[in-house]
């Protein structure tokens, strides 16, 4: 696979939960994590002494997170009522050459900063809540 745009790695947030994404504006920095937990099932018996882990254990989840600056009014009013609604709606994530990620996210913070000599910026993070499906590039 060639080398992929940063830019390409787009953060898409459903705005009235009709399943329309529109992208999240001013991002400059976007991040995508997925982790899954391990379920340790090593015992006394456990070849060489070797830990053992369970096949198909544990919670899985995902982290999205991003920086940018204030260039839209509709997406950063939509991300502030999630978080101050505890809701939970679908995000989609762009990840180039590789494919979409989406599923249910809770606005898990936003940051707001601004220097007296520069543009307002803000941070987001988003934990995933509930299954996340993956749909690679054909």
């Amino acid at each position: 696979m060639a080398a992929q745009n940063g830019k390409d790695l787009l953060i898409k947030i459903d705005m009235t939960g009709d399943g329309q994404f529109q992208t999240a504006a001013g991002l400059r920095a976007t991040r995508i994590a997925f982790n899954s937990e391990s379920v340790d099932v090593t015992s006394i018996e456990s070849t060489g002494g070797w830990r053992e882990l369970l096949g198909g254990a544990g919670m899985k989840s995902a982290a999205i997170s991003g920086s940018g600056v204030f260039r839209d009014e509709a997406t950063d009013e939509r991300v502030r009522q999630i978080f101050f609604d505890g809701e939970t709606p679908d995000f989609q994530v762009i990840i180039p050459g590789f494919g979409t990620v989406e599923g249910p996210f809770q606005v898990g913070a936003i940051e707001y900063a601004g220097n007296h000599d520069g543009e307002a910026t803000y941070e987001l993070s988003l934990a995933s809540a509930g299954a996340v499906d993956f749909t690679p590039l054909p």
